[in-house]
């Protein structure tokens, strides 16, 4: 299950040397961030500790929000060495996040 990240454990565990970070920036009333549940949990088993993954509630985060420019959830922020490679916003299928995993692993 995708661990909840604050402001003082996000460094650590989202810039891991050499792996692939995947941060879901939701809200608990989103209907679309809900959905993206099973998916991320997909992508843990499929991938194992080749990534992480990492969610951090909007609501409770705003100095988060705030310096990833977080304007709707669910927004999905991959970083590799603590640089953003890629954003999404909106709930996405899982093939698509597998597609971005596989070329940046």
């Amino acid at each position: 299950m995708a661990e909840r990240l604050s402001g003082e454990t996000f460094k650590e565990k989202a810039f891991q040397p050499g792996k692939l970070t995947l941060i879901d920036f939701y809200s608990d009333s989103c209907v679309p961030c809900k959905r993206m549940v099973p998916v991320l949990a997909k992508l843990e088993e499929k991938y194992g500790d080749q990534i992480f993954v990492g969610k951090v509630n909007v609501a409770y985060e705003q100095g988060l929000v705030e310096e990833y420019k977080v304007m709707s959830a669910p927004t999905l922020i991959f970083l590799k060495e603590g640089e953003q490679i890629q954003r999404l916003t909106g709930a996405k299928k899982a093939a698509e996040l597998e597609e971005i995993i596989d070329q940046n692993l």
